[in-house]
């Protein structure tokens, strides 16, 4: 049984479990990992055909949002007029404790 990496540490004998690999796959394909963190996902997707089966199907997944997805842009102006609005908002606090 392969015990569960905590994130903790660079034990190199703590092995990933699948459900471990599955949670940072995202992260993986997102490049968002680690160099450690990314060798020993790699290291187990090598060794292991299911969660290989399962990397393979989300990269595909990722590759087809990209390419229907990819190409919307935002409308000119819409960062300034998103700063304008966030620089008018005003907080209103109310007390619900009349004494206060």
């Amino acid at each position: 049984m392969e015990k569960k990496d905590s994130g903790v540490g660079d034990d190199a004998e703590v092995q990933l479990d699948c459900s471990a690999v599955m949670a940072d796959i995202w992260l993986m394909l997102d490049g968002e990992c680690a160099p450690e963190a990314k060798a020993r996902l790699q290291q187990h997707l090598d060794s292991c055909q299911p969660c290989l089966a399962h990397y393979g199907i989300e990269s595909e997944l990722k590759a087809l949002i990209g390419r229907k997805c990819g190409g919307d842009a935002a409308p000119d102006g819409l960062r300034d007029r998103l700063r304008i609005q966030i620089r008018q908002q005003t907080t209103i606090i109310t007390r619900t404790d009349p004494q206060q």
